[in-house]
């Protein structure tokens, strides 16, 4: 019999149950096809469907020859570790059910490997399900009881690589509230959604004709604001009502900029959508009851319960939500895109929404689709293709999965823009090296690219005040351009050195050092303690300032200089820039400034999106700073994962999580608590502090180790307890590294 227990902490649940198994062996959880949990999701009309196979509709479809295995491991005691497993794979069930593999047997397999183990058995059939399961053996060598069976269908067509992708899924939703008011009845769903309505009607003689309108914003009397401004979504429609009860499915109208040809379309299985919230009915004299209204929301498979987080900080608590629901919501098209207004893919969208997605749920295929299809469907900004190889390097880093990088791997070395680099060690877009050339190379199809920094820039779309990039003064030489060229040069030398690639990872490295060199002899201004945006001037922005902190440019001598002046510029960027702003600041070791913008209540601040209005994060602070902004734009959902990664401090240290840190950077809170889901399992941390005291609870999941990192200042001593009994640490810039902590539930207690 098996046992659930969950721990206690503070007084508050720690939110990843743990499951302890009466038998002495690790066992398997959760298989994967291909990083999928759900490789036999199938849908009709995006409904999902179960049990078969043969009704048609959408499916996942493996096209890999040779797809990746992947399972997760749960485990007794400290330390739970696998050493070996063995799989099956089947066309029966059947022949699965009784341990046998007639397909492919892998025969007992010496490895620590769980999340990465590539089919090696005969070719697999186009159009066929298979059904697979796996055993392993712990350290000790003793073996777990078979798994849970798997099943994935193959493709029509195999080819040697493909990123497999989940069908779109619609799920019903009932409103939260209907209230009828005279001659109108309105109706709020609770959140904003991409979906569809449906409506269960009575005509008693055929001859009415109502109005519906939906939207995402209303007046302050409850009422759909039909102006909104903007691209905030409104829209109203007339439906003849038939005599009877009839059951209505409203067609939206498609816009015609967010269906052109540059943006993604939705499927034909699913339909058009709409963002909306609210939904009023004018002309309908009966009484509307919950069931008569559905609106059929539009989103990626989704865990709502993968990641969850709480702090002492109801502010905070509230920033989380909105975020980790914007995640959620805008996966309506099946590949990250801006928001509603063109749903159109861009880089740098996608590079914040990646992380954000590794942050609140166990999905890593969206992500690497959006990267795929980007790669070759470039944008025109320099900054946004060179994040291209960013988006590359961390889902290497975060699913341990090469094949992707290795499939793109030209693609992605073009976009290091190497044609445009200088004897200095800079990039440039103003020295005449943009050629039809480089343009090919890196699948832009325009003339050439631009330089942004942040957007919009000064008076653009009929904005008040100086724009979003902080004054920044563009010249030949762009900081910050070069500062994501560094950034870039500094992962594509990781992903080449996994590769095997030597030379060009001895290649990458160098260069990267001479744009480092070039960094501090041509824009550091010692005097100031700032870097300036280029060479020709002498203005300093926030936002050559944060990047060069967030990828590693400024010298740990410096660095406490460098932070100065990015806190007296304050939130002096849009929400993309958000991102690099709070993690420069952790980067610092600035606790107590990231709290303060993560809770902040002036108008530029996630809690003034909550204030405004949206339950979607949205594309600027506030409609001032962007008159044509949308209320649906995930690249403002920033603390999706900088909560996770940086307030909590759990992010990957070796590729798929094969050892992490745990550094909280929890400031002023009390408390916090949250639960992070990798590729691994899920790592569960909660922090307590006082006074006298700060205590941390956290969960290591098996097949994976971990380190803590305490700041320093906090104790006067560098012992701390583990379990109860002293260990000794090590001081490491600042901070207070544990020893390696294995598999296993911990509590770690340090005096102040």
């Amino acid at each position: 019999m098996n046992t659930l227990y969950l721990k206690i902490i503070f007084g508050y649940p720690l939110l990843n149950a743990i499951l302890v198994l009466n038998a002495q062996n690790i066992q398997v959880s959760h298989l994967m096809v291909d990083h999928l949990r759900y490789p036999n999701l199938q849908v009709i009309n995006g409904y999902p469907i179960i049990g078969a196979e043969e009704a048609g509709g959408q499916r996942v479809q493996v096209a890999n020859k040779k797809p990746t295995l992947g399972w997760e491991l749960v485990g007794v005691g400290q330390g739970a570790r696998q050493s070996a497993y063995r799989i099956i794979l089947s066309n029966s069930p059947d022949s699965i059910a009784k341990g046998v593999g007639d397909v492919w047997d892998s025969g007992k397999i010496a490895s620590d490997e769980s999340t990465n183990v590539r089919y090696d058995g005969p070719p697999l059939a186009p159009n066929t399900g298979y059904t697979w399961a796996v055993m392993v053996w712990d350290g000790d060598e003793v073996p777990s009881s078979w798994s849970s069976m798997s099943r994935f269908w193959s493709a029509d067509a195999l080819t040697d690589y493909q990123t497999t992708f989940y069908p779109l899924q619609k799920t019903d939703e009932a409103p939260e509230g209907i209230h009828h008011m005279g001659n109108a009845i309105r109706i709020d769903f609770g959140r904003a959604a991409f979906g569809q309505l449906r409506l269960t009607l009575d005509s008693p003689n055929g001859k009415d004709i109502v109005t519906i309108k939906l939207g995402e914003a209303v007046h302050p009397d409850g009422s759909i604001n039909r102006k909104p401004g903007g691209t905030i979504r409104y829209a109203e429609y007339q439906l003849p009502l038939k005599k009877g009860v009839h059951t209505y499915q409203l067609q939206f109208r498609p816009d015609k900029r967010n269906t052109g040809p540059q943006a993604v379309k939705m499927p034909e299985y699913i339909g058009e959508v709409l963002p909306f919230r609210y939904v009023e009915l004018e002309g309908y004299a009966n009484k509307l009851e919950e069931t008569d209204v559905v609106r059929s929301s539009v989103h990626y498979p989704f865990d709502d319960f993968a990641s969850q987080f709480e702090s002492s900080d109801s502010i905070l608590n509230a920033v989380w939500e909105l975020c980790k629901y914007s995640v959620k919501a805008t996966t309506f098209a099946g590949i990250y895109v801006d928001g509603d207004r063109e749903r159109i893919p861009y880089e740098a969208d996608a590079y914040i929404n990646q992380l954000c997605h590794y942050g609140v749920d166990n999905e890593y295929s969206l992500a690497r689709r959006s990267h795929e299809y980007l790669l070759h469907h470039a944008t025109w900004p320099t900054e946004w293709i060179l994040q291209s190889v960013l988006m590359a390097y961390h889902d290497y880093l975060y699913t341990g999965d090469l094949r992707s990088a290795s499939h793109y791997y030209d693609d992605l070395k073009a976009k290091l823009l190497l044609p445009l680099r200088e004897a200095n060690g800079l990039i440039s877009t103003k020295t005449g090296k943009q050629t039809k050339a480089l343009m090919k190379a890196v699948h832009y199809q325009g003339d050439s690219l631009r330089d942004i920094v942040d957007w919009p820039h000064t008076g653009g779309f009929g904005m008040v005040g100086n724009g979003e990039t902080d004054g920044f003064v563009f010249t030949t030489y762009n900081a910050v351009v070069n500062a994501f060229h560094y950034r870039a040069l500094k992962d594509m030398a990781e992903l080449a050195k996994a590769m095997g690639k030597e030379d060009d990872a001895r290649m990458f490295a160098e260069k990267a050092q001479e744009t480092h060199r070039a960094f501090q002899s041509l824009l550091w201004d010692k005097q100031r303690g700032v870097f300036r945006d280029g060479i020709d001037t002498d203005h300093a922005s926030l936002h050559t300032n944060m990047m060069a902190l967030a990828f590693g440019l400024v010298p740990q001598k410096d660095r406490e200089k460098v932070m100065a002046f990015i806190r007296s510029r304050g939130m002096a960027c849009s929400v993309y820039g958000s991102q690099f702003l709070m993690d420069a600041t952790y980067m610092a070791g600035d606790a107590d400034y990231g709290l303060s913008l993560l809770t902040a209540q002036s108008d530029r601040s996630w809690y003034n999106m909550i204030r405004a209005g949206s339950t979607i994060t949205m594309e600027a602070w506030d409609n001032k700073y962007k008159p044509n902004q949308d209320w649906n734009h995930v690249w403002g959902a920033v603390p999706a994962n900088v909560i996770p990664r940086k307030l909590m401090g759990v992010e990957p240290l070796e590729p798929g999580w094969k050892t992490f840190r745990v550094r909280p950077q929890i400031g002023s809170l009390k408390w916090a608590t949250i639960n992070v889901p990798t590729i691994k399992g899920d790592i569960a941390v909660s922090c307590k502090q006082d006074p006298s005291t700060y205590v941390m609870q956290l969960v290591v999941p098996a097949n994976t180790s971990g380190t803590v990192e305490l700041p320093s200042e906090l104790t006067s001593s560098r012992r701390i307890k583990i379990n109860g009994e002293p260990v000794k640490t090590r001081l490491q810039d600042g901070w207070l590294v544990s020893p390696r902590l294995d598999a296993g539930t911990y509590e770690i207690i340090m005096s102040k």
